[in-house]
C-alpha cells in the first residue's frame, strides 16, 4: 500500500538511491507462460507487444528483485539513446533443476520503434532522433539445451530480408519475422 511504503521510505534502510549506469543491451522480461492448455488440448502460445515489455523503462514501472541476502525495488529510465540499440529478451530462466524456455512470441514492429515515451522530458529534447528500425533479429528454436539459432538479417541496400541458419542463406518476407521466438534483436 501506498501509505506503508511512504512510511518505509522514512527509515535510512528504504532509502531511494540513483545509479546511472551505461549499458551496452536492454533485457527485456517476458511475462510467465501459462502452465495450462487450452480447451483443444494444444500449448497456449502468448504473446506480448514489444511496448508492453518495453515499460519497464518508463521510469514509474518498479520490479522486484530478491537476492539470498535482500529484496529490492528497481525503476529504469532511459537517459541516453546509442546509435544502435540491441534489446536481449529474456527467454531462458533457471531454477533449482533444469533451465526452462519461455516460447512467449513478442510483437514488434520492424520499422519505426520509437522510444520518445522512455525518455524523461528533459533528454527528450537532446534527442531529435528516437526512432528505430530492426535490422538484425537472432531467433533460438527448440529445448534450451538442445536447440538451434538463426538469424534474419536486413540487407541494406536491396531491402531484402534473409535468414540465415549455417551456411544456408535463404529469402525471407518481413512479416514472418515477426512471428519468430526472438532473442537478441538489433
Amino acid at each position: 500500500p501506498a501509505e506503508e511504503k511512504a512510511q518505509l521510505l522514512q527509515n535510512s534502510e528504504y532509502q531511494e538511491r540513483m545509479v546511472e549506469s551505461t549499458f551496452l543491451y536492454l533485457t527485456l522480461d517476458l511475462p510467465t507462460a501459462p502452465l495450462y492448455k487450452d480447451e483443444k488440448e494444444q500449448l497456449i502460445i502468448p504473446q506480448v507487444p514489444l511496448f508492453s515489455i518495453l515499460a519497464k523503462f518508463n521510469g514509474s514501472t518498479e520490479k522486484e528483485y530478491k537476492t539470498y541476502k535482500e529484496n529490492f525495488l528497481k525503476r529504469f529510465q532511459l537517459t541516453r539513446l546509442p546509435p544502435y540499440l540491441i534489446f536481449c529478451i529474456k527467454r531462458f530462466t533457471k531454477n533449482n533443476f533444469f533451465v526452462e524456455k519461455n516460447p512467449t512470441i513478442v510483437n514488434f514492429p520492424i520499422t519505426n520503434v520509437d522510444l520518445r515515451e522512455y525518455l524523461s522530458e528533459e533528454v527528450q529534447a537532446a534527442h531529435a532522433h528516437t526512432t528505430y528500425d530492426l535490422i538484425a533479429n537472432i531467433v533460438h528454436d527448440g529445448k534450451p539445451s538442445e536447440g538451434s539459432y538463426r538469424i534474419h538479417v536486413l540487407h541494406h541496400g536491396t531491402g531484402k530480408w534473409y535468414e540465415l541458419q549455417d551456411l544456408q542463406v535463404t529469402d525471407i518476407l518481413p512479416q514472418m519475422i515477426t512471428l519468430s521466438e526472438a532473442y537478441i534483436q538489433v
